[in-house]
């Protein structure tokens, strides 16, 4: 029988933090998930600097007025955070 990857979707529940980060990755070894998927992405190539969240951003987010790029600069994790990342997992294997 062949055997069904499954993939934890990490997304941004990282709220930008490291120790946050690892700590998802932590749990879903825990849970026996064979890999973590976080989005990688870089704010300018996403969102214009002057678009608004939306209502329920703001509400969630906490930053009343606040715009899609400053909320996902706090969300965008570097490169060499990314491989910070990968090199955890692997050890989590």
């Amino acid at each position: 029988m062949k055997h069904t990857l499954i993939i934890a979707e990490a997304g941004v529940n990282h709220n930008g933090s490291m120790e946050l980060a690892k700590k998802l990755i932590d749990v879903a070894a825990d849970a026996g998930v064979d890999y973590v998927k976080f989005q990688t992405f870089k704010a300018e190539k996403l969102v214009t600097k002057i678009a608004m969240q939306a209502e329920y951003q703001q509400r969630n987010m906490g930053d009343d007025g606040n715009s899609q790029y400053n909320m996902l600069r706090k969300l965008e994790l570097s490169h060499e955070q990314h491989v910070e990342l990968i090199a955890i997992a692997v050890r989590e294997a």
